[in-house]
């Protein structure tokens, strides 16, 4: 029986972590073949080189395309996308995928998506239907929708928006976050361990921050992230765990300020390009608050208990846990917000949320679909209209 060629596009370590288990999940599927392509951060030394990562995992990396230069300005980005559009139908055509698997929203992923939709190729989508209206990758990610055949969606509600979408529903599947089951499935280190790994004390107090640019505004991210570090240096005995920012707009002069920041503040900061999955979750679940921007604060944190400072717009529009509190961008508001999340009577609420992107089999559910589903011989979409009622 002919295995299933089935070819996972990866841009950045984040999405990487999410996609691990997946992807170990179809390499031992004995009816299917996992292929893989690393692009984007994965592929560059200012941030880590995290292609390592996935080979140290024991995958095998089918092609590697590099396609990140220094300029990290809007017109950088459209150069990046360029170099995307000259070498990813090089590797579709060796590859001859049967199809695509792409996650979430980013200009790497909108560029694997709209070549594989020229070539043919039908794509797996993973995390369509969400909302974040502080970011351009609200327009990929609906856009990627649009090219994609299979839909796997995280909640039921995000699952409805693919089919207002246009998207027929016997192709979208609410399966869940991965990044949740990955929890289940992980075995994370304890507090004492995470120390003696990352060589650095959590104290009484630590916070983890993980800031990215807003990218729909324009130059904001710099005095933004500027207000953050001013709000949590004043806060006595608080340790600082920073993860970097992404190859966004504005991300290379976050990345700056957080190394400078660190050199000034050694004994109460540390600073990571990449944590790697099992450090960051680590983190994530060992720490007494999350401060920043990250849809992991959304998605993973609600399972560990923990406060979340969302700051902000750039996840606004997501499915929130009670564990989050959404504040401006501006220092006062963000302080006000971080001493609330470090209150024992805040963490005390903590304790009986409930995650909304919790669901079970996710991993396996999306690998039954993808042994069973049948693709037409030809590639072909309606719009599936909804049933409009007139009053």
């Amino acid at each position: 029986m002919k295995k299933r060629k089935i070819t996972v596009v990866t841009g950045t370590r984040a999405e990487y972590g999410l996609l691990h288990l997946l992807m170990k999940g179809v390499q031992d599927d004995p009816g299917l073949e996992l292929q893989i392509v690393a692009t984007g951060m994965h592929l560059s030394p200012e941030f880590g080189l995290t292609y390592k990562e996935i080979e140290k995992d024991g995958f095998h990396i089918d092609y590697k395309i590099e396609i990140l230069s220094s300029d990290n300005t809007p017109t950088g980005i459209c150069k990046s996308m360029g170099l995307s559009y000259i070498n990813l139908p090089k590797a579709y055509s060796a590859l001859d995928p049967d199809f695509v698997v792409l996650l979430g929203d980013r200009f790497e992923t909108f560029c694997a998506a709209s070549v594989a939709c020229v070539m043919g190729i039908p794509i797996a989508h993973i995390h369509g239907g969400e909302t974040t209206t502080g970011s351009i990758d609200e327009a990929f990610r609906h856009s990627i929708t649009k090219f994609s055949y299979l839909h796997f969606s995280s909640t039921e509600i995000y699952r409805n928006r693919i089919i207002q979408l246009g998207e027929h529903p016997d192709r979208v599947f609410n399966v869940g976050a991965l990044g949740v089951e990955n929890i289940h499935n992980l075995k994370l280190l304890d507090r004492m361990e995470l120390e003696n790994k990352i060589k650095f004390s959590l104290g009484n107090q630590c916070i983890l921050v993980n800031y990215h640019p807003v990218t729909t505004e324009q130059n904001t991210s710099g005095k933004q992230f500027e207000n953050l570090l001013r709000a949590i240096e004043i806060i006595p005995d608080l340790k600082i765990i920073f993860t970097g920012a992404n190859a966004d707009a504005g991300g290379k002069g976050v990345n700056q300020m957080i190394d400078a920041f660190v050199a000034q503040n050694p004994n109460r900061s540390i600073a990571f390009i990449s944590m790697g999955q099992i450090n960051y979750l680590s983190a994530l679940r060992n720490v007494n608050a999350v401060v920043g921007n990250s849809s992991s604060g959304i998605i993973e944190a609600p399972n560990f208990k923990v406060p979340v400072v969302n700051i902000g717009d750039r996840q606004k529009g997501r499915i929130q846990a009670k564990n989050v509190i959404n504040c401006l961008p501006i220092t006062r508001s963000i302080r006000k917000a971080v001493k609330k999340t470090l209150s024992s009577e805040f963490r005390q609420d903590m304790q009986s949320i409930i995650n909304p992107y919790e669901k079970k089999n996710t991993i396996q559910n999306i690998i039954k679909i993808f042994q069973s589903f049948e693709f037409p011989h030809i590639l072909q979409k309606e719009f599936y209209d909804l049933e409009i009622i007139n009053e």
